[in-house]
């Protein structure tokens, strides 16, 4: 069991190093697959930890022929961790709506940390902007923590009016993500992208 996860923790570590080497190689596309591959197989493994970590693989190579089997082990998965991150594969493999059960863990003080990693990973905001008039206060801090990694121009005016909340924390999260915002804005040139290569739902990129 433990190899296997190691072998996944590889998988990820390397990721990156495979991407920029081999990003106009003919094999890419193969090895992409192979490790999709290995990563769905070890969703059936009785380690919590195995399977989420399979499904973090799976959510970076976002191979979306193995969707429909990753919807099935959603279904029957049991823990609470390992679900959310089955959301975040299936969000990343185009299964849109998906993405809500990623938001929805915002609430959790305990998972709440694992889904702010994931939604950071989006290419821009704009897919959470509709959840700010619905959230609660917990998804409201939640989604201002992401938004002080990925928001934009945009995003700061959005969030304005929760700079002003009865509520200290959503205000103090608010202010946070504005401030955040404003300092990358202010290092980036004009014109220049606000932001490094990030994911989209279906594993395209952006530059």
């Amino acid at each position: 069991m433990r190899i296997r996860l190691a072998a996944l923790v590889l998988v990820i570590s390397l990721f990156p190093v495979c991407y920029a080497r081999a990003q106009d190689d003919e094999g890419y596309a193969a090895e992409r697959q192979a490790a999709a591959n290995f990563a769905l197989k070890q969703l059936p493994n009785r380690d919590p930890l195995v399977r989420q970590r399979a499904a973090e693989v799976l959510a970076k190579f976002s191979v979306v022929e193995h969707r429909r089997l990753a919807e099935g082990y959603r279904l029957q998965e049991k823990n609470d961790r390992v679900r959310l991150a089955l959301d975040w594969a299936l969000y990343r493999m185009g299964k849109t709506d998906a993405l809500y059960g990623v938001v929805r863990e915002l609430r959790s003080d305990g998972r709440r940390p694992q889904a702010v990693g994931y939604l950071s990973q989006l290419v821009d905001p704009q897919p959470l902007y509709s959840f700010l008039d619905r959230a609660d206060r917990k998804s409201l801090i939640g989604l201002f923590e992401v938004m002080a990694v990925i928001g934009d121009s945009n995003t700061f005016e959005l969030i304005k009016p929760f700079s002003a909340s009865d509520d200290p924390d959503v205000s103090d999260a608010a202010k946070f993500a504005q401030k955040e915002i404003a300092a990358r804005l202010a290092k980036t040139s004009p014109g220049a992208a606000t932001r490094p290569r990030e994911v989209r739902a279906g594993g395209t990129t952006s530059p």
